[in-house]
């Protein structure tokens, strides 16, 4: 049909030719034909909002359980969630080769982050860890260039420096002229995470995002429930609404269904778009510290917070 247009018609396809490269290119569909770009947006939109409460949801947790508790029994719950899932899909476990990768992503985004930030929590605001934790987007876009030997531009490195600059400068100010135990615990909560973001990133072009945190939760499994058993007889706990509620967020809605959607936001929209969606978690997790929690926000912590979006825009600009 189209050889036969060709030949009958050949001036209609030499005007028309250039009129269909001139407009933009269609919104992405699905299989169906369904225009998937706003279920992209409200899909990214809902991980970022659920990864905006996952500190006032340790507050919350930390209510009624110890530290240890808490994140033990945060692995479990959430490692039996994303086993369920992955059993009830029949997904095949991954390649042996990728295992590696996946004790990394374990490491960091599983054990790493959530213990050191509900260490961290223990003495230290919601809105001081909002404030620290935005620097991690770029931890973690630094820490994928040197695992990538990419060489982003020297704009990138000043904006990523000067974000670092502004989160360690609120971090003294507010800590009376040094750094607490929080903050390291802080700091190093995002390098542990950053370093699982990274090589979670490189997993996700070889096999689905979800999958990629749902078999790193597995695998912490027998590590998980043992744990767990043990901490809840040595520390003690009890069972408040607060309590309970803030456990099951932090297992179920940070851990797994936050990064699920998240992930397949991402996966409908692009990295770019769905980045610019994550600049607004720090900020939104300032407006829960005082909504949820009522805690009393400085002048320092939005403004900081505002200074390293700024940031984050300047270093994705600068790599795009």
């Amino acid at each position: 049909m189209t050889a036969q247009d060709s030949a009958t018609r050949p001036s209609t396809i030499a005007v028309t030719a250039p009129r269909d490269r001139t407009p933009s290119a269609p919104a992405p569909q699905d299989r169906t034909g369904r225009d998937t770009t706003r279920t992209g947006v409200l899909l990214a939109a809902a991980g970022v909002t659920a990864f905006s409460l996952t500190f006032p949801a340790t507050v919350w947790g930390l209510d009624g359980f110890g530290p240890w508790s808490l994140v033990t029994v945060r692995m479990a719950l959430a490692g039996l969630i994303a086993g369920g899932c992955l059993l009830a899909l029949r997904i095949k476990p991954p390649a042996r080769t990728h295992w590696a990768s996946l004790a990394v992503v374990a490491g960091g985004v599983v054990i790493g982050f959530p213990l050191l930030t509900t260490l961290a929590l223990q003495t230290s605001t919601t809105s001081h860890a909002a404030v620290v934790v935005g620097l991690l987007p770029l931890t973690t876009a630094a820490l994928s260039a040197l695992r990538t030997g990419a060489r982003p531009s020297r704009t990138f490195w000043a904006a990523a420096c000067a974000g670092a600059a502004a989160v360690i400068a609120f971090t003294v100010q507010q800590s009376g002229g040094a750094l607490t135990t929080a903050d390291l615990y802080l700091f190093g909560a995002l390098l542990v995470c950053a370093a699982g973001y990274t090589e979670g990133g490189r997993l996700a072009k070889v096999m689905p995002g979800w999958q990629v945190i749902g078999w790193a939760l597995v695998a912490c499994l027998p590590l998980a429930l043992p744990a767990s058993a043990v901490a809840l007889a040595y520390e003690p706990w009890e069972l408040t609404a607060k309590a309970v509620a803030g456990l099951l967020w932090v297992a179920a809605g940070s851990q797994f269904v936050g990064l699920v959607v998240w992930y397949r936001g991402m996966a409908a929209i692009g990295i770019p778009k769905a980045s610019q969606l994550q600049l607004a978690q720090p900020l939104l997790t300032l407006v829960w510290s005082v909504s949820l929690l009522g805690e009393t926000m400085t002048v320092a912590a939005p403004l900081t917070a505002v200074a390293v979006l700024i940031c984050i825009a300047v270093t994705q600009r600068a790599r795009g």
